[in-house]
């Protein structure tokens, strides 16, 4: 599902205007669809709502994580409010994400 979130963190991410990386959006990944990906860095960005607090969201996004993780990719999740609030903060903590790898 699409959020207005995941519409404003694209806009930042699209057209390599993160450090020239290509991320792409809703990249089939197993059983799951990972909201913006970077392939070169195997990096999955997920932009969590206030639909994943309750114990069984929890539970399954450490499923969808360790699912993920096994197929090699590093899982990094932001919420909604950081994304209104602190895209800039984003955008530098997936950099960094990126960096690291």
């Amino acid at each position: 599902m699409d959020t207005g979130c995941e519409q404003r963190l694209w806009a930042r991410l699209r057209g390599r205007r993160l450090g020239g990386l290509k991320f792409v959006r809703q990249l089939p990944a197993g059983p799951y669809v990972a909201d913006f990906a970077c392939r070169e860095r195997m990096l999955i960005v997920e932009v969590d709502g206030a639909t994943h607090g309750s114990e069984v969201e929890i539970a399954y996004d450490a499923a969808r994580t360790s699912f993920l993780e096994t197929q090699g990719w590093r899982v990094m999740r932001v919420s909604n409010d950081d994304v209104v609030r602190n895209i800039d903060g984003v955008m530098q903590s997936i950099q960094q994400a990126c960096d690291s790898r």
